[in-house]
């Protein structure tokens, strides 16, 4: 008998992904926690029914909330990480040498754990000298924090159950604090195509927007997230995304990537007529 893994993309539609075998599975103490083998994607990492990550497109999401916001700041020393306990962004991260400090906020210990054993090269990183590892609600965590990060990346699960909080102007405006006076915060955004993923991206758009002076949306294309068009929300204090990019810096690095260009990081902000529409109503 087949195995089939399915995931609701909205009340009408519905994702599934044939598997080989059930690798892993876990309630912890605050979600449902399953990694899957599957022939199309390889491993699978799901939360609460919800596909988190997979090895066959996981780069495309960790190298554009990365390299976007790391090839705009000249000057990235200090990195605060909420959510990611794959390892996945720390991966990223790690391959920039002025990096001198990568704290990851991750809430649920079980998702490491297990990240370790049955998705070890995303976890690879996770032991460089540079990581702290926080197992800790982001938002108490980083009400201590004042001035202290040039870039934070909110790598959450979506704006519901346990990351809820990690999409509200309370915790946008947490974050203004914590960053340094040119320091940047990049998030996922979600989907904008159904209709309940669409609203809360607008909520969250219109809150950023309403606490940073620099606020836009980028995208990419993740094959297994819903509609499989994605959407990152980049917020900072004094650097544009566009403006203040220099490709040729980025490019002297020499840094080989799967998906994230200096050509792509410009068009990835240029948007469909829909989605801008979407942005403008909610920008006043």
């Amino acid at each position: 008998m087949e195995l089939w893994f399915s995931e609701f993309h909205a009340p009408d539609v519905k994702h599934s992904i044939r598997v080989n075998r059930h690798l892993y599975s876990q309630k912890s103490n605050f979600q449902q926690i399953d990694i899957f083998d599957t022939p199309e994607f390889g491993r699978v990492l799901t939360l609460d029914g919800n596909v988190m990550l997979t090895e066959r497109d996981e780069f495309i999401y960790d190298e554009m909330i990365t390299h976007v916001p790391m090839s705009v700041h000249p000057g990235i020393r200090d990195v605060l990480v909420i959510g990611a306990g794959d390892g996945g962004v720390v991966k990223e991260l790690s391959r920039y040498e002025n990096i001198e400090k990568i704290d990851l906020v991750e809430m649920d210990p079980q998702v490491l754990e297990a990240c370790r054993i049955y998705l070890p090269e995303n976890a690879s990183k996770l032991d460089d000298e540079r990581v702290h590892i926080f197992f800790d609600n982001a938002l108490r965590f980083i009400r201590k924090c004042y001035s202290a990060y040039d870039l934070i990346i909110v790598d959450s699960t979506d704006p519901f159950g346990p990351s809820e909080g990690y999409f509200t102007r309370e915790f946008y405006g947490i974050c203004y604090n914590a960053l340094r006076d040119d320091g940047i915060m990049v998030n996922q955004q979600g989907s904008p195509f159904y209709k309940q993923d669409a609203d809360a991206m607008r909520r969250s758009h219109q809150r950023i927007a309403s606490t940073f002076p620099i606020s836009r949306v980028y995208q990419a294309h993740i094959p297994t997230y819903a509609a499989g068009y994605w959407l990152f929300g980049f917020a900072s204090k004094k650097y544009h995304p566009i403006d203040d990019f220099v490709p040729e810096k980025w490019n002297s690095l020499k840094m080989e990537t799967k998906y994230y260009t200096a050509k792509l990081h410009v068009g990835s902000f240029y948007l469909p007529a829909f989605l801008e529409k979407m942005l403008r109503e909610v920008e006043v």
